[in-house]
Order: C-alpha cells, then structure tokens, then sequence
C-alpha cells in the first residue's frame, strides 16, 4: 500500500488523557503511589509511558490528576443537588443520603483516600483544584443550615464544615471498615438492610443534633 493510499490514524488525545486517568485510578487504588506501576498503567490504557509523561509530566502528577478527578467526581454529584426547593430537613436528608450513597459504591475513592493521608496529605496540598471542588459543597450546606434557622427547623450556631465532616465520616468508617466488621462483628454492612438500618440511625442522630430546641432562651 503506497503511502498516499494509507489509512488516516485520527489522533485523539482526550481519549487518551482518559484511558491513561482511568488505568491510572485503578492501579493507585490497588496498590498506593509507591506501588503503582508506570508501564502497567500505559499497557492498561492502550498506550506507552512517553504519552503518560507527555501529559501528566510524572507518576506523581498523574496521581495527582487522579486524585483531582476523584474529588472532582465526589462534588459534582452533591454539587447538583436541587436543595432549594426542599424543606431544610428534606434536604438535609437528601444530602445525607447522596453522600452515603456515593460512598458505598466506590470503595476505591476510600482506598485513594487512605492512601492519601499515609502521605500526609502531601500531594493534595499542592492542589488547588481540590479545594476549588468541595467548597461549593460546603457553601451549599452552609446555605441550607441557614434557611433552616430562618424557618426555625434548626438551631443557631451549627458549623457547616464540622458538620459535614461529621457527615461524610458517617459513612466513611462503615465503608473502609467493612471486612473487618464483618470479621469482629458477624454483619455485612454493604447488604442492603443493613445500610438502610445504620443509614436511618445516623440520620436521625444528625436531624437530632439540628432540631431547634423548644426553649428560645437555649437558641441564643
């Protein structure tokens, strides 16, 4: 075939920056940063490590993106959450439960997670995607505590980031302890009656917390 009539090979570099991002989060996610192979991730997204290097300039830039894109993905869903329509404890509880929810079906976001603070927290340091991504998180819960103080559902004074942090580790535990639960304790708490029951515990524990109390002099 002369090289007038050879077929075209279409260059597709997000494709690329994709597959090597997705190879990528499941070696990071199965064996840490330290253990995570270069060539195994090139081999996995169809391509060689100059490419990788190419577009991630290392292994820890790539972890990095990794790490980005994980946090990226977390906020977007809750970011799209519609809460304004809702009550303020309906809406709590559809953040509560979005959250969980997330958290249950992707172990590995725990595992990069985990693996992250065994660094110290070292390469999300650096990151300013990563604190542009959970703001509007925050920001949103912020809002909704707020309205539920104007409409005298909750009480003053509640920290958004404490309790969203309070929130989030809710699940947290149950889900990157799972195994070892089920070890100690004989329970299984990804099958589903299990989640609804400890889910509706901490709900309630939350709501709970929130109520405003029926005294206005213990409001202040």
């Amino acid at each position: 075939m002369s090289e007038a009539s050879a077929p075209l090979v279409k260059r597709d570099p997000e494709g690329t920056r994709r597959r090597i991002l997705a190879a990528a989060t499941e070696q990071f996610t199965s064996h840490g940063l330290a253990g995570a192979r270069v060539d195994a991730i090139a081999r996995a997204a169809d391509t060689n490590e100059r490419m990788l290097y190419y577009y991630y300039g290392s292994k820890e830039g790539l972890y990095v993106a990794v790490l980005e894109e994980m946090y990226a993905d977390y906020a977007s869903r809750e970011a799209g959450l519609d809460l304004a329509d809702l009550t303020p404890t309906a809406a709590i509880t559809l953040l509560a439960q979005t959250i969980w929810t997330y958290v249950r079906e992707n172990p590995g976001w725990l595992c990069l997670i985990n693996n992250e603070n065994l660094h110290q927290g070292r390469y999300v340091k650096g990151s300013g995607k990563v604190k542009q991504t959970i703001s509007p998180v925050v920001e949103m819960l912020r809002a909704t505590l707020a309205r539920g103080v104007a409409t005298g559902e909750f009480k003053r004074h509640v920290d958004a980031l404490n309790f969203c942090v309070t929130l989030v580790g809710m699940s947290f535990y149950v889900v990157s302890s799972r195994f070892t639960l089920e070890e100690f304790l004989g329970r299984d708490f990804m099958e589903q009656s299990a989640q609804d029951s400890i889910s509706n515990m901490q709900l309630g524990m939350l709501l709970a917390y929130l109520r405003a109390p029926s005294d206005p002099l213990d409001a202040s």
